[in-house]
């Protein structure tokens, strides 16, 4: 059952379940289904399947014994699951998918924790497959403490008659008295998502997951894309950019090469003709995929350079060289920046 329900075979990789999971688990959730019983149920079974799926012990278990081996398991609420891919703190209130208005009714505005945005260094390989990063964040909640404190303090003008006809309005400080309450660090796994073609500067939110605040509501945090350097290719939008070395024997007489690409796939390079240094090629589609929309691809751009051999020629190779290269010697001074 567990198998069936994330639609990924018994062979999917953890960034296909998880992937997999991601898509439905948008689709079901109860506040895009108010009042669907049958969609809540799709989601609490998706985030069953997901936890058995993702986690290879859980995983064994289920194999060997089934549903009811897992009944010990220490399973995750549903809303857990589904916070650590989109933030919202668990549950199921307060995630915002978008649709609905604002609350007409004119409350006082709920105060709120200071929004996080934390750099995310991912590799130029994660950018072209895409992956999930799993980010371990250090989180206070609230837990239940003795006693009660005072909450939702905010400042009141107050009016004082000081006689007949005089009256004075002066701010004061009023509270409510709530039960008390203590802040306990504790660890969340969060699932960040790299999409095929996200790109360097992007952000990736996580609702409620910012720092919180004692009488309200948690701010968000935010992951700023921030794209490593690859020893061999470099990114501009979706177009890639690589060197590639020969030598002069190389450049003269021609040759075949494979240069590996990101995902280990190889592109064939063949030259029959002379490469002279700084020759560039091109190759259509071998860039990296549009984030909008991934069936685009951008190109691969390679530029050669020439190693030329080291030390000092013989007459009688000079002698040689000129003959078969059929060149004169020429020099010609140009203005080479424009």
């Amino acid at each position: 059952q567990h198998d069936g329900i994330a639609g990924v075979s018994k062979s999917a990789s953890t960034k296909d379940i998880k992937k997999a999971y991601r898509k439905l688990a948008m689709k079901y959730h109860p506040d895009k289904n108010p009042n669907d019983k049958d969609a809540e149920q799709k989601f609490q079974d998706l985030s069953a399947a997901y936890e058995v799926l993702s986690d290879k012990e859980k995983r064994q278990t289920y194999d060997r014994h089934g549903e009811e081996g897992l009944k010990n398991a220490g399973m995750h609420d549903a809303g857990d699951v589904f916070s650590s891919f989109f933030g919202g703190g668990g549950g199921f209130g307060g995630f915002h998918f978008g649709f609905g208005g604002d609350d007409p009714g004119g409350e006082r505005e709920m105060p709120r924790g200071a929004d996080i945005v934390v750099d995310l260094e991912v590799s130029l390989v994660e950018l072209y497959t895409g992956d999930f990063i799993e980010v371990a964040r250090y989180k206070p909640v609230t837990k239940p403490a003795p006693g009660t404190r005072q909450c939702n303090c905010r400042t009141e003008m107050r009016t004082q008659q000081l006689g007949p006809g005089r009256f004075q309005m002066s701010p004061q400080q009023i509270c409510d008295e709530c039960p008390n309450v203590k802040f306990v660090t504790e660890e969340k796994i969060l699932e960040v998502e790299i999409e095929p073609g996200m790109r360097d500067g992007q952000n990736y939110p996580f609702v409620a997951e910012g720092e919180p605040h004692i009488d309200g509501e948690p701010g968000d945090l935010t992951f700023h894309i921030v794209q490593m350097r690859h020893p061999i290719f470099q990114r501009n939008g979706d177009d890639l950019y690589a060197n590639v070395t020969i030598s002069l024997v190389d450049a003269l007489n021609g040759f075949s090469m494979d240069l590996v690409h990101l995902d280990g796939h190889k592109v064939h390079i063949e030259r029959e003709k002379i490469t002279w240094p700084g020759a560039k090629i091109r190759k259509k589609g071998e860039g990296m995929p549009n984030y909008e929309n991934n069936n685009i691809l951008g190109s691969l751009y390679i530029t050669f350079d020439v190693d030329f051999p080291k030390g000092t020629l013989t007459e009688e190779e000079k002698t040689a060289v000129t003959s078969v290269l059929k060149q004169k010697s020429k020099q010609t001074p140009y203005n080479g920046l424009e």
